[in-house]
C-alpha cells in the first residue's frame, strides 16, 4: 500500500492517493474576491485536481467546507448547488471557522474515489 503525493510543497501537498481515495487540499479561491467568486475558483481547483488522478465530482465521498462567516451559507451553497452532480452528493459538513487571512472566505476539504 503506497502512498503517492502530488504538488509536494514544504507545508504540505495539494493531494495524497492512497488505494483508490485521493485526499485534497484545504482549497481557496482568489482572496479578496466575493464568496460566489472564491467558491467557483475553488470547485475549479478540485476539478483540476481530481482530473490528474483519474476522478471527478461523482466520486466525491465527502466535502469539509469552511466559511469566515456563516451568512454566506446561502451564496456558497447556489455555487455548490449547481456544481454537484444530482445523485452523487457526497456527506458533507459546513461550519465556521477564522481561515488564513481575512481576503479568504471560503476553504474545502474533499475526499473522493478513484475509480478503477
Amino acid at each position: 500500500m503506497s502512498v503517492k503525493r502530488l504538488h509536494v510543497g514544504p507545508r504540505m501537498s495539494q493531494a495524497v492517493i492512497h488505494n483508490d481515495t485521493v485526499y485534497l487540499a484545504g482549497q481557496v479561491g482568489t482572496p479578496g474576491t466575493s464568496v460566489e467568486d472564491q467558491t467557483k475558483d475553488i470547485l475549479k481547483k478540485i476539478d483540476t485536481l481530481l482530473a490528474e488522478v483519474g476522478s471527478d465530482n461523482t466520486q466525491i465521498l465527502q466535502a469539509v467546507i469552511w466559511l469566515d462567516n456563516m451568512t454566506d451559507f446561502a451564496e456558497m451553497n447556489a455555487v455548490w448547488d449547481a456544481w454537484v452532480p444530482q445523485g452523487h452528493t457526497p456527506v458533507r459538513a459546513c461550519g465556521s471557522a477564522h481561515l488564513a487571512t481575512p481576503d479568504y472566505k471560503v476553504e474545502i476539504i474533499i475526499t473522493a474515489a478513484i475509480p478503477e
